[in-house]
């Protein structure tokens, strides 16, 4: 039997090989058994599912599981976005949800999250204790069962959004809506359309196969909203992927935004509208283009390592504007410590009627502070060679990258090398699931960036 292993953000697994109905009752025991000795069964838990093969039936066995825990089920009554689901932790005051969704990856793969009570990502040391749990199982049968009621938590969700974003300014504005077959497919329509925006809305019906394409929000996979948005003449395209924690962006010129350049985007039209909020989150990976804003506009940045839950943990301290990442996540005062695609598309959305097209808004961004290159190469390397490179890396950092002193080194996660000109960056970490090695870049020209492309694929084939 495969090993089941808690990553950054859950576990996942190929279906009928490792993420099988056996697997899944251990995975969702050790949870339970988590929840129940950390004396909180008696707060009930809320379970859900997103559009892949088998989710609601993964939901029907951890509800049987949690009965017999003694533990009340709030279980959805059909695909919901992860973020939905940890907004129901909160309105329920439960002890957590288990909600069951691989996110982005590839159809043939299925997984569980847990969100703890605070409705945001698990922490390490909580994720060491389920994993704990699971190497030592323990049979517990109470002697009261818990009961299971149907529970979605979207109108409690659409009324908390409403409330932190203002979206009757919406009215009128021409959108095209991707997402992607997932989660979000019933949600974000409905949400924009009650907004009185003009939807139109693509890739909606139910599909685990997700059209045959990854439902990851990047370019790459994107192309039906650039076109859509194209043909319709809509004045924004918004994407999400397959729990609807992540989101894409794509102009009414149909170009793509990526996150580093929405986060700043974000970060600035949140600051005009907030003056009491003076954090911001970004994790090592993210583009320095936000420390640059916030020491103009006097906010403090907490840099934290690559995944969401330590934003989510940095955010639960308080006095936190935004919170984002690389990757496709991000979350904002007053919402959960959770990263939420819906959120952040219709945040775009008010920013596209409040200060124009993200053409221009981004333009006047780079007038006001510079030019910014920011991009991740994955470069492939041997399985066996990947930790004997981060060792050198760690050991024997280098003192000069592409021609331009190394003058500081971060290790919060993986090796980041500052750059005397004090605009670029370089950071090497390893993929946790592929032989690669994660090369994040950063600079203030072309040239520059290329140049340190060039130098890092030397580093690694010498």
């Amino acid at each position: 039997m495969s090993e089941i292993k808690f990553g950054t953000d859950g576990w996942r697994g190929l279906l009928a090989r490792d993420f099988t109905f056996a697997n899944v009752e251990k995975a969702v025991n050790a949870i339970l058994a988590h929840v129940h000795y950390k004396g909180m069964g008696n707060k009930g838990i809320v379970i859900g599912y997103d559009t892949r093969f088998l989710g609601d039936q993964f939901a029907l066995l951890a509800t049987e599981l949690a009965n017999k825990w003694g533990m009340d089920v709030y279980l959805t009554d059909k695909p919901t976005p992860t973020p939905v689901i940890a907004y129901g932790v909160k309105v329920k005051q439960a002890a957590g949800a288990l909600m069951f969704t691989a996110s982005h990856n590839p159809p043939e793969y299925n997984g569980i999250k847990f969100i703890p009570h605070y409705a945001g990502p698990a922490t390490m040391e909580i994720t060491k204790d389920i994993e704990n749990h699971l190497n030592n199982p323990k049979e517990y049968v109470s002697d009261k069962k818990g009961e299971t009621s149907t529970y979605n938590p979207w109108k409690d969700y659409k009324e908390h959004l409403n409330s932190i974003l203002d979206l009757s300014k919406l009215k009128g504005l021409k959108v095209v809506v991707d997402p992607m077959y997932g989660a979000g497919s019933d949600y974000l329509p409905e949400l924009l359309e009650e907004a009185g925006c003009h939807v139109v809305a693509i890739n909606i019906h139910k599909d685990p196969y997700f059209g045959g394409n990854l439902p990851e929000p990047n370019l790459e996979h994107l192309g039906d909203l650039v076109e859509m948005v194209k043909e319709e003449n809509a004045q924004l395209g918004l994407a999400l992927d397959g729990d609807a924690d992540r989101f894409g962006i794509v102009d009414h010129e149909g170009s793509y935004y990526v996150p580093n350049q929405l986060i700043p985007l974000m970060f600035q039209y949140l600051a005009k509208e907030n003056t009491t909020e003076k954090r911001v989150i970004r994790t090592v990976a993210t583009t320095h283009l936000i420390d640059k804003m916030a020491d103009e506009m006097g906010f403090e940045v907490t840099e934290t390592p690559v995944g969401f839950k330590y934003v989510g943990e940095a955010m639960e301290q308080g006095g936190v504007l935004i919170g984002g990442e690389e990757s496709g996540g991000a979350s904002i005062h007053g919402h959960i410590p959770e990263k939420d695609g819906l959120l952040v598309d219709c945040l775009v959305a008010l920013m596209v009627v409040s200060s124009g097209p993200l053409k221009e808004q981004w333009e006047k961004l780079l007038a006001k502070y510079g030019n910014f290159v920011s991009k991740r190469l994955d470069l492939r390397v041997p399985e066996d060679k990947k930790a004997e490179i981060l060792n050198n890396l760690k050991e024997n950092t280098p003192t000069e990258v592409a021609g331009l002193k190394v003058v500081e080194v971060n290790r919060k996660d993986g090796t980041k090398m500052l750059l005397e000109d004090k605009s670029s960056w370089v950071l090497f970490r390893p993929s946790g699931t592929e032989p690669l090695l994660r090369v994040y870049i950063e600079s203030d020209t072309q040239e520059t960036f290329d140049k340190i492309a060039a130098w890092a694929k030397d580093y690694l084939a010498s």
